[in-house]
């Protein structure tokens, strides 16, 4: 998966999970938590959502490492 494709999918992800969410006005590199107001079931369902989308497992322990858009979009492109 490209930069783009994973871009992609973290987007319709997160209409998914937050519809309201305007992701041209989230700062990326910032924690997706405080940026869009996700709490912890929110970002449960957006890492189910994902997985559905893409195939890519994250587990538990490498939540730290997907906390903000940027991050993310790295962590799939990655494991893919």
């Amino acid at each position: 998966m490209d930069h783009d494709q994973a871009t992609a999918a973290l987007i319709e992800s997160l209409r998914y999970v937050a519809p309201e969410i305007d992701l041209a006005e989230v700062d990326h590199d910032r924690p997706m938590a405080e940026e869009l107001e996700l709490d912890s079931m929110d970002f449960l369902s957006l890492v189910t959502e994902l997985h559905e989308r893409t195939g890519v497992q994250i587990p538990e322990s490498d939540y730290p490492q997907v906390q903000s858009v940027a991050d993310m979009v790295a962590y799939l492109t990655r494991s893919t």
